[in-house]
């Protein structure tokens, strides 16, 4: 939509899903997934990822931390069209 032109892919998603199910905890993350904040540990607090990258190398690394992290993924992000 035009209105989430500029805005953070992760806020944007957080609030579609909150308008889906409001009583959800959703928690928006935005920045380098490859940074060292975003270690195993990290994905080890969630019950649940949901991830929407587009770069292939980032989206294997979300899969490596989510599997070592015995968490499970969900993916949604595209290889192109």
């Amino acid at each position: 939509r035009k209105r989430h032109v500029g805005q953070s892919k992760s806020q944007v998603a957080r609030e579609a899903a909150l308008a889906i199910a409001p009583g959800a905890k959703v928690k928006a993350h935005h920045g380098n997934v490859k940074d060292p904040a975003f270690d195993v540990d990290f994905f080890r607090s969630f019950g649940i990822v949901l991830n929407g990258l587009d770069n292939l190398e980032a989206r294997r690394h979300v899969n490596r931390m989510t599997l070592a992290a015995g968490v499970p993924l969900v993916e949604s992000g595209t290889a192109g069209y």
